[in-house]
């Protein structure tokens, strides 16, 4: 009874799902900004609330990392892959939302409404100033026959179970939790 709480845990690492998720979060983050900035598609409302947690994840699963690595108990990471994995079902609940919107099967938010394109000739200020975001109801780019937001779904439910998954400790003993 006593060597099983003072055994060297066995289970799963967290640094490792913490890795794997971080580098899933920064591929998917990096490709929508990718997409808006290298190839043109201005976002939407729930475009940009759907990265939020993608900017939140992030930074707590590359500290998480580093704190880990420098010897912080695994709990610490456990507790980082657990708040990530509630970030990226935060965020896969939003794309349903906005796949949904995007096929009609429900009206979207009244900020979402139809969008202009930019005129940048003469004042660049004003110009700016005049700029409104496309609408939600659209999907700008389809790959596959799914929206971006679709893909954010897909994406963010396999990071989710990753991250969930990699929370929980591989065994029930004490000395998981050390």
């Amino acid at each position: 009874m006593v060597e099983a709480v003072t055994a060297r845990p066995s289970g799963r690492r967290p640094a490792g799902w913490l890795m794997a998720v971080s580098l899933g979060m920064g591929a998917t983050i990096g490709s929508a900004l990718l997409f808006q900035h290298v190839g043109g598609y201005m976002p939407c409302a729930l475009c940009l609330e759907q990265r939020t947690a993608y900017y939140i994840g992030l930074p707590v699963g590359l500290i998480a990392i580093g704190a880990v690595l420098a010897g912080a108990p695994a709990w610490l990471g456990r507790i980082a892959l657990l708040i990530i994995g509630l970030l990226m079902l935060w965020t896969m609940a939003i794309g349903v939302y906005h796949a949904g919107v995007e096929w009609n099967f429900w009206a979207g938010p009244a900020d979402c409404a139809a969008g202009a394109t930019a005129n940048f000739s003469g004042d660049l200020l004003s110009a700016l100033d005049a700029v409104v975001p496309p609408s939600c109801t659209e999907a700008a780019l389809r790959v596959g026959g799914i929206s971006m937001a679709g893909w954010n779904v897909i994406a963010a439910a396999i990071l989710a179970a990753l991250a969930l998954y990699g929370a929980y400790p591989a065994s029930s003993s004490v000395s998981q939790y050390r």
